[in-house]
């Protein structure tokens, strides 16, 4: 990446970068190219190796999180390409708390006698993430973890894996490289579901994986990009120039989404049909220090523990009327689920934790919403 570039603000790479040459004419956006095959003699050869398109979301996303870029047919799609890296009867450290696909891939690997393990720590715990690491081929850790929202101590883990030897990759889905970047602070890997915050609009299912610019990162990158061709986990041009079209406003997207979600996360944490607000952004959060010192914000996901359990939780999903009842999140709209309604969630989250997903509508209107199925849910359970 240019030097010219490394000193622009992060804001003004996700506009700028990736964009085509200013000659005469040359369109100002990167164009879709649609092209299965070219002709010989070039670097890309074949569909399946290189797109002109990839080409500039790989030059964006890499120039945000200062490393290079690769991306991938979607989010687990690039999780399984790292786990790949693994050796036969390896041992893999990744947190309890974290999405169920990684959670899910990582049992089948154990299970298939892939890999010798699979060591579930609380990421927040940098002591037990020191000793689970012992031995460890590669450090998997969230933060903020899915759907719990714990923060690990990223610099500590990072510096431990790498202590050990172990490769350590960083998922950056929730924060994106505008609130923290896990390669300036020793990661040697960054993963993201692009179908999330970076694309923006929930029209995208898309991954990408990101290297540092050191020579381990460069080994690294060469290997992705071979597992790539061969498995074949390539996005189609057209998913890659929608994630691109949706990076360009993702600085404007991400300021409005934590500010409603701050606010709302205050008001959450007194209202009377709420346990628990899990939300980095509260000073009474276990991990607000943390992530106050080493992110530049606290996020646009809030998780909420809603009172009267289960039934409750499901209550308030089904009766808002503008949060959208979905999974998956970081788009525009807002939206809410109740995890544990998924088979492979952790047994640990609890049953009545709603993962909320705050969009950029008005704050006003979001809260609204949200407060009358709450009353409404707190209301039926002091008539029973």
């Amino acid at each position: 990446m240019p030097d010219s570039t490394q000193s622009l603000a992060l804001s003004t790479r996700s506009v700028t970068a990736g964009r085509p040459r200013r000659d005469p004419d040359a369109p100002l956006n990167a164009p879709l190219v649609l092209a299965s095959t070219y002709v010989a003699g070039g670097t890309m050869e074949y569909g399946r190796y290189g797109n002109p398109t990839w080409e500039a979301f790989e030059e964006a996303l890499g120039a945000l999180e200062n490393g290079r870029a690769l991306a991938f047919s979607s989010g687990v799609a690039a999780i399984a390409t790292v786990l790949d890296l693994v050796p036969v009867g390896g041992v893999v450290v990744a947190p309890r708390h974290a999405y169920l696909g990684t959670l899910g891939q990582l049992a089948d690997l154990e299970a298939s006698g892939r890999i010798a393990e699979a060591r579930l720590v609380d990421v927040a715990d940098t002591d037990a993430v020191r000793c689970a690491v012992t031995g460890a081929d590669l450090l998997l850790v969230e933060s903020p973890t899915n759907p719990a929202l714990e923060i690990a101590d990223l610099p500590a883990v990072c510096a431990a894996g790498r202590a050990e030897g172990a490769v350590v990759v960083v998922d950056n889905t929730f924060a994106t490289p505008l609130l923290q970047r896990p390669i300036d602070v020793g990661a040697d890997i960054v993963a993201h579901s692009v179908t999330k915050f970076l694309a923006g609009h929930g029209d995208v299912v898309m991954g990408a994986l990101v290297t540092a610019p050191t020579p381990r990162g460069d080994e690294l990158y060469g290997r992705l990009e071979e597992r790539r061709k061969r498995f074949g986990a390539i996005p189609g041009p057209f998913e890659a120039w929608l994630a691109l079209r949706g990076m360009r406003t993702l600085h404007v997207r991400l300021e409005r989404a934590c500010a409603n979600a701050a606010e709302l996360a205050d008001r959450l944490s007194r209202h009377r049909a709420v346990e628990r607000v899990r939300y980095p952004g509260l000073p009474t959060d276990p991990g607000h220090a943390r992530a106050r010192d080493q992110m530049d914000g606290f996020g646009a996901i809030i998780s909420i523990e809603v009172r009267g359990g289960l039934a409750a939780a499901d209550r308030v999903t089904r009766m808002t009327r503008l949060w959208v009842n979905a999974t998956s999140l970081g788009g525009v709209e807002s939206t809410l689920e109740r995890r544990r309604r998924w088979p492979g969630e952790s047994p640990t989250i609890p049953d009545n934790l709603v993962r909320l997903s705050v969009g950029i509508e008005d704050v006003d209107d979001l809260w609204a919403d949200l407060d009358a199925a709450l009353n409404a849910v707190a209301e039926d359970a002091g008539s029973t």
